[in-house]
């Protein structure tokens, strides 16, 4: 008997899920080096994913830093250590908080979308079209929505973080009274080389796992609604699971290397 056999249905399928998943990924690189890419659809979806996220990931930023700002204040006080509530929230967020909740933000927000958009042309057989008529759908639907996502969560995340120390600063100055020179120039002067690259490094991953995750549980959702709202569903479970297992390693390859 087979050891797959001998497996729970759940995790079998969890495991056929990623195996095709990192199949995917090595037709997309295949399709990288190949060529030629889809340039205005890669624009185009990297558009409408960072323009579409952008409310909710401001939202988020600025809740994130006022709250962290607000429930660290209490205890820093308790020991006399108020001065450093700037450099805390700051290391804080840019190091892990800001790329993580952000990444969560886009998988739930952008993943589901892919997964739904090309679920719902799996099922209408608008893929099975493009590929009759001679089109590179993988190229055309799957390559410029991962380039996309890669690009722009990033960027997102960038963008997240300097709003989340706005809504820290706003936090500082409800109960108090710090200027904007001061509040930035101790926030970002605890800031250094090995806090910034890999929080940066590892957000691409991130991006790269939002889009080929969707786009692989879009493109094979079974027939019927149902199958739509699976694949959708499916794309934000496993991106965000996949978010921490990259997290957690680019947390222990920080730790060795830098």
């Amino acid at each position: 008997m087979k050891i797959t056999e001998s497996l729970p249905d759940s995790l079998q399928k969890f495991l056929i899920n990623i195996a095709g998943i990192g199949r995917y990924s090595a037709l997309f690189f295949r399709q990288i080096f190949r060529g030629p890419l889809e340039i205005r659809e890669i624009i185009n979806q990297s558009y409408k994913l960072g323009y579409q996220s952008l409310f909710l990931v401001t939202t988020t930023g600025f809740i994130i830093g006022m709250v962290m700002t607000l429930q660290t204040k209490p205890t820093l006080e308790q020991f006399g250590a108020e001065s450093w509530l700037p450099a805390m929230v700051s290391i804080s967020i840019i190091r892990e908080i800001g790329p993580v909740l952000t990444a969560l933000v886009c998988a739930g927000k952008v993943g589901s979308g892919i997964g739904a958009e090309l679920g719902s042309m799996k099922v209408t057989e608008q893929i099975d079209a493009m590929t009759v008529s001679g089109a590179n759908s993988f190229n055309y639907l799957v390559v410029s929505r991962v380039i996309a996502t890669s690009l722009m969560v990033p960027v997102l995340v960038f963008y997240a973080d300097a709003v989340s120390l706005i809504g820290s600063y706003v936090g500082v100055n409800l109960e108090g009274d710090v200027s904007v020179q001061l509040f930035y120039h101790q926030s970002l002067g605890a800031l250094v080389f090995s806090d910034i690259v890999p929080a940066v490094a590892k957000t691409f991953f991130f991006g790269f796992a939002i889009g080929i995750i969707g786009c692989y549980e879009g493109v094979n959702a079974s027939k019927g609604t149902t199958g739509v709202g699976n694949a959708a569903n499916r794309a934000v479970v496993i991106s965000s699971m996949f978010i921490f297992v990259i997290d957690l390693m680019a947390v222990q390859l920080t730790q060795l290397f830098i």
